[in-house]
């Protein structure tokens, strides 16, 4: 049986998420998945539909999103459905959720200087997202974020790289892809993205392609041991 990803796109058009959600689409059909697409929050209302998929790829940016929208799409991750998503499209989805945050790990704060050249570089790990992959050079925003400590940091990237009074803080290593796990759900998140052609290059396209993959994993593991409880532990 196929696995089924819902994509849930929307909020600025600057982050280009109609083209993001098509490459992967397209992407995920070629992993053999069905995927559905929806252009409105409110298909998290609908907990029982959601448990019905592998995989949710939040691909909607600097939007609103309400308390009932936001306990349904964390009910469906915590019971095994994985979450993935890219840039704005979900650490920078609903900035006044703090729920949300919690969920996914992060938020973002700032891009000094918009659109820069920077360096993504690989952090050393067993996680089979990165497997292979080395550092890469990049152009698009560079993300500052505020992170959970609890997620597991894939890749990471080098501040400052452009004036701004946060440089007399000096040198810091801010995480740009990572994984989280809520309930038995698997979140994973990079904030490469800001528009699709960064998915152009053959690592940032890989990285985000193993991402979805992973969390979407989660579900199968998550029904084959349904009877075990995380809270327990």
């Amino acid at each position: 049986m196929n696995k089924k990803a819902l994509i849930v796109r929307g909020g600025w058009d600057g982050h280009e998420p109609m083209l993001v959600s098509e490459r992967m689409k397209k992407a995920l059909e070629n992993e053999g998945f069905e995927v559905e697409i929806s252009e409105t929050l409110d298909i998290y209302l609908d907990v029982k539909h959601l448990l019905t998929k592998d995989l949710i790829v939040s691909l909607w940016t600097m939007g609103t999103i309400t308390s009932e929208q936001c306990k349904g799409v964390m009910e469906a991750v915590e019971k095994g459905v994985g979450l993935a998503g890219s840039h704005g499209g979900m650490c920078d989805s609903y900035r006044e959720n703090v729920d949300w945050q919690f969920m996914t790990g992060g938020q973002w704060v700032a891009h000094p200087g918009g659109e820069v050249d920077y360096e993504v570089n690989i952090k050393w790990s067993t996680s089979p997202i990165t497997y292979g992959l080395k550092d890469y050079k990049i152009h698009s925003e560079q993300y500052y974020v505020h992170v959970d400590p609890c997620i597991e940091v894939l890749a990471t990237t080098n501040f400052p790289n452009h004036p701004g009074p946060y440089t007399s803080n000096r040198f810091v290593t801010v995480p740009i892809t990572w994984t989280k796990r809520w309930g038995k759900g698997r979140v994973f998140h990079t904030s490469m993205g800001h528009n699709d052609n960064v998915f152009d290059i053959p690592e940032a396209m890989t990285m985000m392609v193993r991402g979805m993959l992973w969390a979407a994993e989660g579900k199968k593991v998550a029904d084959e041991n349904s009877e075990f409880s995380l809270y327990k532990i």
